[in-house]
């Protein structure tokens, strides 16, 4: 096929050469060198006398119509001449079917009626937002959600084909779980039952019948180490964050049942939640065999001190200063911080078998919650206490029983989202629960059937590039010292990627290791939900007095999601998300680095926002920068801060502070990426263009950015988002970062003080 260059030059060749043509009768064809005669019902061309030889012999509707051919020809040459000084030094438009069709795509994603430089979201997916109403039952969707839909049906297939080579007894361990779990005759014939003995084991439940036993620590205990349910605190074993070779017990706020606390401080705003949480409270106690008028009389008193709690809980906009939160203590230190609690015997019985004493080290992030927490217990009335701690088994294990005890948290999550009615599928409950406890062996599974393993390589390759662009960057910035930046580019150099899955996944005798001591009942789910809970507890105890393991990831190789790991200096992409639209290998690299580009290029900005810059190259928290770069970097986010205060969405506000550690990411993730691709072009020379788009390669790349976050979601949805997520809305996650992008101005010739082209751009990175 042609080349556009060629095809110019072939026609302007044609134009310009003496040679015999045949044309229909119809065409008026003039020429300053040929005259056109009629020969029958063709017309030929035979040489002429010369324009001045012959000028004098013509009509004057000759001369008329000469005089326009030229015009003519002039324009078209002209014509010809901008095409070949637009193109001439560039590729060919990409007409193959993969270009076609994601040419499509990005097409109809857009809203060509809407400025670029005036709203570069609704430009780039009001076309996607029109096409995609919210399905039913969905709070949210976007392309996350799209992608994570087409990995879970790929999942179903895997676990429901029991002829598939399996080739561990952990991968079949999966299979036999996400059976149980889809045996909904067998879940409905035991009712409430199962949950009823679990409330007799602990002593019992003055919601079910009167209770007046002096047994709080004994019910604490049981309740956190043998359900892992957290009233009052939450207990955890993970790296120490100012010593990253040894793991240590951590001790943290905790205690809601609704996911933030503004739903209990505000309570005017939201009473309609606080009442669907009341009611599904009393629906779930009644459905126990609680007595309606007692049950609701009771769970009011519960959802009180749930609110008392509530206004003891330090916000996590106050939280980000993890240098100034680290509290390192003995158990003994601990005791005297908050002497409700029986320490000791409660951290043993979590950790069991391994052995404490009162000199064993934890780390406490919430010292003055702790201190809070532990005069509000002394002043509760123990029937309430007891009542709230069943109360956190209940709502943990419920929506395992029949439909009676789904269907009363699918309300309550309606009224949270906002959501007309729930879209209950039964196999996609069943694939997400298992991905949650056997989602390695499910993973295991998912990498042999989709992942390509020169993926890995190509992803190694663009985050080396991003790293390289990244530190290039360092360099220019002005406001950090030369000491400094010597020492963020040796953490930069420092950060591990680890690309698809954990290797261990693919060793069957490595995988049959890990679940070696999981029993998975075929019939029995509910069985196999709380033996599970035994299970992790006794790999998490186990960890306690081992060194970090750099290849346990926190995310299993299905998930649409990546992290940064600071105590690690380590950045995870999971085979799930290293698709479309974030990646395809024939894609445009224009997109590629768009999409994924721009996530490894946020994960490795997360290194060096406001709590990542806290971590050393070794993932040691300490203080590794001089004072003035550390006063400079706060000048400089403070400007993130009141840029992101600005945006409301549904009349209310975004947390600047909040969202602070993603908008860096976002907004270093995004310049790391595009500065990636520049060089790769130098490096490999200009792509083709995408067909139909008229868009260059450089505008391609910030519109690939933009859709990968193309969503819609119901105004409830978006409430909850604002008090509970770190990152800004998805609109703000685009216009936010293009707002400070001097390379988007530039390409999409944004005047400046057009909204997407500020006077005052905000940078860190």
């Amino acid at each position: 096929m042609e080349t556009l260059r060629e095809s110019v030059v072939h026609l302007a060749l044609q134009m310009s050469t003496y040679k015999r043509a045949t044309f229909d009768e119809d065409d008026l064809i003039d020429s300053t060198v040929d005259e056109v005669y009629p020969e029958g019902h063709q017309m030929t061309f035979r040489k002429s006398k010369g324009l001045k030889g012959c000028w004098t012999d013509r009509t004057h509707l000759e001369k008329r119509l000469l005089v326009l051919s030229i015009v003519l020809t002039l324009l078209l040459f002209s014509s010809i001449l901008a095409l070949i000084f637009k193109y001439g030094n560039s590729r060919k438009v990409c007409l193959t079917e993969s270009c076609v069709i994601v040419a499509s795509t990005v097409l109809k994603s857009l809203d060509r009626s809407v400025d670029p430089c005036h709203n570069f979201y609704n430009y780039a997916c009001g076309g996607w937002i029109k096409a995609n109403p919210l399905p039913d039952g969905k709070p949210r969707w976007g392309t996350f959600n799209n992608l994570w839909d087409h990995n879970q049906a790929i999942m179903k297939h895997l676990l429901e084909n029991t002829t598939l080579n399996t080739t561990s007894e952990a991968e079949r361990k999966a299979q036999h779980y996400y059976q149980a779990c889809m045996n909904e005759q067998k879940i409905e014939d035991l009712q409430g039952q199962p949950l009823l003995d679990i409330i007799n084991k602990l002593g019992g439940w003055n919601i079910t019948k009167s209770w007046d036993k002096d047994n709080f620590q004994e019910v604490l205990r049981s309740v956190t180490a043998h359900y892992r349910t957290s009233p009052f605190l939450t207990i955890y074993i993970s790296t120490d964050s100012k010593n990253s070779n040894s793991n240590v017990i951590q001790v943290d706020q905790s205690g809601l049942g609704l996911p933030s606390r503004d739903y209990y401080l505000n309570k005017t705003a939201n009473e309609k939640i606080l009442t669907a949480y009341l009611n599904y409270m009393v629906e779930l106690g009644v459905l126990l065999d609680g007595e309606e008028t007692s049950t609701r009389a009771q769970m009011q008193q519960v959802l009180d001190f749930e609110g008392a709690l509530a206004n003891i809980t330090v916000p996590q906009e106050d939280r980000r200063d993890e240098e100034l939160i680290y509290n390192k203590m003995t158990i003994r230190n601990l005791q005297v911080l908050a002497p409700v609690v029986d320490w000791l015997p409660l951290l043993s019985a979590i950790f069991y078998p391994v052995e404490l004493n009162d000199s064993e080290p934890v780390v406490v992030y919430a010292k003055e919650y702790l201190q809070k927490v532990s005069d509000l217990i002394n002043s509760t009335d123990k029937c309430i206490l007891n009542n709230y701690m069943i109360w956190n088994v209940v709502k943990k294990t419920a929506y395992n029983l029949d439909h009676r005890f789904q269907e009363a948290e699918e309300k309550l999550i309606m009224a949270i989202s906002g959501t007309k009615k729930t879209c209950n599928t039964r196999w996609k409950t069943c694939v997400s629960d298992t991905d949650g406890t056997l989602g390695f062996s499910l993973g295991a599974l998912f990498v042999k059937a989709t992942f390509a393993e020169d993926s890995k390589q190509i992803a190694e390759e663009m985050i080396s590039e991003i790293k390289t662009a990244f530190e290039e960057s360092l360099k220019q910035t002005k406001w950090m010292d030369e000491e400094t930046k010597k020492a963020a580019k040796e953490k930069a150099d420092s950060i591990y990627d680890m690309i698809g899955y954990p290797k261990f996944i693919m060793d069957p005798k490595e995988l049959d290791k890990l679940f070696n001591d999981y029993e998975v009942v075929p019939d029995l789910y509910f069985q196999n939900v709380l033996q599970f809970y035994n299970f992790s507890a006794r790999v998490t105890a186990d960890q306690l007095r081992k060194p970090p393991n750099k290849d346990q990831w926190s995310m299993t190789p299905p998930a649409v999601n990546a992290y940064y790991s600071p105590t690690k200096n380590e950045i995870v992409f999971p085979a799930g998300i290293l698709q479309a639209p974030f990646y395809a290998r024939d894609y445009p690299k224009a997109l590629n680095f768009g999409g994924i580009g721009v996530v490894m290029g946020h994960e490795l900005t997360h290194a060096f926002d406001d709590q990542g810059r806290e971590y050393d190259k070794d993932g040691n928290l300490r203080s590794w920068w001089k004072n003035s770069s550390v006063e400079a970097f706060k000048h400089q986010t403070e400007c993130m801060i009141e840029q992101y205060n600005n945006f409301t969405i549904n009349n209310e506000q975004v947390n600047g502070k909040q969202t602070l550690g993603e908008n860096i990411a976002d907004n270093g993730g995004l310049k790391a990426a595009y500065h990636a691709y520049e060089n790769w072009v130098k490096k490999n020379g200009e792509e083709m263009f995408l067909p139909t788009l008229g868009l260059t390669n450089r505008q391609l790349f910030f519109l690939g950015f933009a859709q990968v976050w193309c969503s819609v979601r119901t105004p409830e949805s978006a409430h909850e988002g604002l008090i509970t997520d770190p990152h800004s809305p998805s609109m703000f996650r685009v216009i936010g970062t293009v707002a400070n992008s001097v390379e988007f101005a530039e390409h999409f010739k944004c005047p400046v003080g057009s909204p997407m082209n500020p006077v005052r751009k905000c940078e860190v990175w």
